[in-house]
């Protein structure tokens, strides 16, 4: 019986890192579809939206389910709890990199980044993309020293939506308002997914050692 409850809560685990590996997709394919004008690409992203959510919902089932059946205490209760909250925040990084799709969308056939602001942007995407890779790979090792590795990419982030909102408030900015707009939410939905990102690694040690991590001093 007991062999069969740990199946159960390994197995949640396992669909949070399905969730996680859909979510690095849909961030990538979200990037690519916003810096080449793709539109066929953005529509993808903008469906898959809906596998996340039915995915986040078979999780929130089979939790409950547990809560409800097995009455879990101590250490068992903390990684559902966990779980929960954690699949709550993929599902949440799947609706952002969707933003980041409509983004794309809107503007086609322009593109919506102005080239001046590509390279900030692009990074921004990378870090965001490399992170959703690596919170993986830590629900799936319940990998404490990789969780508190996170946190120094989310301070690179930090840097370079500081740097992005530099260039949109300086004399040199020559687009106009609606690639403002457009350059100012990009940063937003990407530095959030990499918030998400490690909320979900904080939760991850808290599901291992019991403890909440220290917070971060900005």
């Amino acid at each position: 019986m007991r062999e069969a409850y740990t199946d159960q809560l390994d197995s949640i685990f396992s669909d949070l890192v399905s969730i996680a590996r859909r979510v690095e997709r849909a961030v990538h394919d979200a990037t690519e579809s916003l810096l080449t004008g793709n539109v066929e690409l953005a529509e993808q992203v903008i469906s898959r939206d809906a596998v996340i959510d039915v995915a986040r919902e078979r999780v929130e089932d089979r939790a409950f389910s547990l809560l409800s059946l097995q009455q879990p205490v101590a250490g068992d209760l903390r990684t559902i709890v966990a779980a929960l909250r954690m699949v709550t925040e993929l599902e949440r990084m799947g609706d952002l990199a969707g933003h980041v799709a409509k983004v794309a969308r809107l503007r086609v056939p322009a593109v919506a980044v102005p080239p001046s602001a590509e390279p900030t942007i692009r990074r921004m995407a990378e870090v965001a993309e490399v992170m959703v890779h690596e919170v993986a790979g830590i629900i799936e090792n319940r990998d404490i020293d990789g969780a508190a590795d996170l946190r120094k990419a989310d301070e690179e982030m930090d840097d370079l939506r500081r740097n992005s909102f530099r260039e949109l408030l300086g004399s040199g900015w020559e687009h106009g308002v609606e690639p403002a707009v457009d350059v100012a939410l990009l940063g937003r939905y990407y530095e959030r997914i990499a918030d998400h990102a490690v909320s979900i690694a904080n939760r991850v040690i808290f599901v291992v050692t019991g403890e909440h991590p220290p917070k971060r001093d900005d």
